[in-house]
């Protein structure tokens, strides 16, 4: 296992450590309900209006209306 762990680090260009970080947060992460309705939306392909991020004042109304 560590052979194939070293392997794969290299081929990332990342630490060993660093890897296992990576997996075990994959692992243990559970996204809640709001953010899986997120990716839900996101995956569907619906285009969703664009956020004017010109100023602070465009970006708040183009998000409040």
């Amino acid at each position: 296992m560590l052979a194939d762990l070293n392997a794969e680090a290299r081929r990332k260009g990342i630490a060993v450590s660093r890897l296992i970080e990576d997996r075990l947060e994959e692992s243990l992460y559970q996204p809640n309900k709001e953010t899986l309705e997120a990716l839900e939306e996101c995956r569907s392909g619906v285009e969703l209006p664009r956020v004017d991020t010109s100023s602070i004042e465009a970006m708040t109304k183009s998000i409040l209306g």
